[in-house]
């Protein structure tokens, strides 16, 4: 057969499976780079239209990831309990995993400290506690005890109180554990109505190069260079510190607990990192995040339990190096000293209380948290507001890697990781394709 009666013979659809498609992350970098251009000429220029369809965009990506969030959570964190009955030593797995939650925390709150007693980031700023105001919400530890449970079974999703659906989803998820075969119905029913949001929200992540414009177009626009110049020194402590944690404590971990290539973890994860530096939400990122880790070679069972865990649990980035650089940061704008005690104050808060930022955007609930349990000024939450959408990309970044990475080590340290799976694992998207596979892949037995 010729050459031209082959080509002759293909369908529109081959055809256009040899168009050679952008990778996704080039789309992300672009999106960047456009939304700084446009920011730019918005504040340059003053053009409110551009100003507000940067707004309206970003909001809308936003938005649609959070209409996600409430009900993606109950389902992904009720079914990751149920499966863990397919999992042998599942009480021991589920330990370990928050066990590792809590040491990386710990040294990521330390990294903080260390960063804000050696830079000073409140000294020179020319604020004063005048430019604080007080957070329109606050957390304290009465509410955070006393919020988890909910008063009803509606208002945590109509509020979006992300703390209070994960104890309900944990209840049921128990409850059904319990239940045996008579929850069956009511599993095959979570699982399908979780597949159907993961897919929904597929949709919406790949809009994310789109709501890169917007959101960062907009922080440009309304905040300029001379916000984070005044900002400079915490923001890069910021950025500093969750560098010091994603390139230096994580690849150590990796290398000497897990004794696996911390270069093959970056491979793999990437595709959740740069989603999460956009998106600046644990949650919106999870469904990648779950499929990144199980390409890594993490048994799925214990996947689907760790990572929804995780995403509402383990946050390096938000609930450890932030508050703990903002405290000090608000301490010497309001000239409070603080000392031994408080420093061990905040390191307690950000290991036990870490589950109040709930994996979405932001973190003033936490901040507010540490505040109060070291009695300073809620106003100073109010100083570094304006701040906070560039500092959120790279903590949620953070979030996600560590989300991805304690189970890669609890996974190594029991034998249950496919190193084979693990040092094959390469940098390309996850896309749909691959999200199918991986739910139809046999699941990989778990050792005692």
């Amino acid at each position: 057969m010729s050459v031209s009666a082959s080509a002759s013979t293909e369908t529109p659809a081959q055809r256009a499976s040899r168009i050679p498609t952008v990778p996704f992350w080039v789309q992300i970098v672009a999106g960047l780079v456009l939304g700084v251009v446009l920011g730019w000429i918005t504040r340059s220029y003053d053009v409110q239209w551009l100003h507000t369809t940067l707004d309206k965009v970003g909001h809308i990506f936003v938005q649609l990831l959070k209409l996600a969030v409430a009900p993606l959570v109950f389902f992904a964190i009720l079914v990751s309990i149920t499966n863990l009955r397919k999992v042998n030593n599942a009480a021991r797995l589920a330990g370990r995993t928050l066990l590792w939650f809590m040491i990386t925390s710990l040294i990521a709150v330390a990294i903080g400290l260390v960063l804000g007693l050696l830079t000073n980031p409140g000294a020179g700023t020319g604020l004063t506690p005048k430019d604080g105001k007080l957070p329109e919400k606050a957390g304290s530890w009465l509410d955070f005890l006393t919020g988890i449970i909910p008063t009803d079974v509606i208002t945590p999703f109509t509020e979006l109180n992300v703390l209070q659906i994960v104890f309900m989803a944990a209840v049921a998820g128990i409850a059904a554990l319990k239940l045996g075969e008579k929850a069956q119905p009511i599993l095959t029913l979570s699982e399908s109505v979780l597949e159907l949001l993961q897919k929904a929200l597929w949709w919406v992540i790949r809009l994310a190069p789109v709501g890169t414009v917007g959101l960062i177009g907009y922080a440009i626009a309304e905040y300029g260079w001379d916000l984070i110049g005044k900002y400079a020194t915490f923001t890069a402590d910021i950025y500093i510190g969750c560098a010091l944690v994603l390139f230096g404590v994580y690849p150590l971990l990796l290398a000497t607990v897990a004794k696996v290539n911390p270069v093959q973890f970056f491979k793999g994860a990437w595709p959740a990192i740069q989603l999460a530096f956009v998106s600046r939400s644990s949650v919106g990122t999870m469904p990648v995040t779950v499929k990144v880790t199980e390409r890594l070679g993490v048994p799925k069972e214990y996947t689907s339990f760790a990572v929804p865990f995780g995403a509402t649990t383990k946050m390096d980035g938000c609930a450890a190096i932030y508050p703990a650089l903002a405290a000090i940061f608000i301490a010497q704008i309001f000239d409070v000293q603080l000392g031994i005690q408080d420093y061990l104050m905040i390191a307690f808060v950000s290991v036990v209380g870490s589950a109040a930022t709930a994996g979405l955007t932001g973190a003033t609930v936490m901040l507010t948290l540490t505040l109060s349990a070291l009695g300073l000024p809620l106003e100073g939450v109010g100083l570094l507001m304006a701040i906070d959408p560039v500092l959120d990309m790279m903590r949620t970044a953070t979030n996600v890697a560590g989300q991805a990475l304690v189970p890669v080590v609890v996974a190594a340290r029991e034998k249950i990781l496919d190193l084979d799976a693990y040092n094959s694992a390469s940098g390309s998207p996850v896309e749909e394709r691959e999200v199918r596979e991986a739910e139809q892949k046999v699941a990989v037995p778990v050792a005692a």
